[in-house]
């Protein structure tokens, strides 16, 4: 995942944003490694992660959704490079999110973990929206196939 946000980065677009992401991801990959369920007391507090975080991409995704016209349609992975890498983004982190459920559900890994999946994936929704806006290029709108 951190692959595919490392390729907007090239852009310059929100580059501070994608920046800390990468940097969180890495935060999860250690809380993820370090089970509250058999990791000594030390391993758990260097591994914690904070909700601050979720609070903060919500923040950003409430910015993104500012600077856009209303969604009313459904939309494909479009709308430039860019924009096309951050929607694969978002797939892969809909994955990591339902790998994390049975590690959240059986307390090996805190809940605010996949709370942050949930709501990372939704940043690169609108971030995905974003880079087609910042680099003028439309988004294709969804048709549903006739019967």
């Amino acid at each position: 995942m951190g692959c595919f946000v490392g390729v907007w980065l090239t852009d310059e677009h929100e580059r501070a944003q994608l920046l800390e992401i990468q940097s969180r991801l890495l935060d999860i990959g250690s809380a993820v490694a370090t089970p509250l369920t058999t990791s000594s007391d030390t391993m758990v507090k260097r591994a914690e992660f904070s909700y601050a975080h979720v609070e903060r991409l919500e923040g950003w995704i409430d910015a993104h959704d500012a600077a856009l016209p209303p969604l009313t349609n459904f939309v494909t992975p479009s709308g430039g490079k860019s924009s096309v890498f951050l929607h694969q983004a978002r797939v892969v982190c809909r994955r990591a999110e339902r790998s994390c459920v049975p590690l959240t559900r059986d307390g090996a890994v805190p809940s605010v973990v996949r709370v942050y999946l949930n709501r990372l994936s939704d940043y690169f929704f609108t971030a995905a929206r974003r880079a087609a806006a910042f680099e003028g290029r439309a988004e294709e709108i969804y048709k549903k196939a006739s019967s």
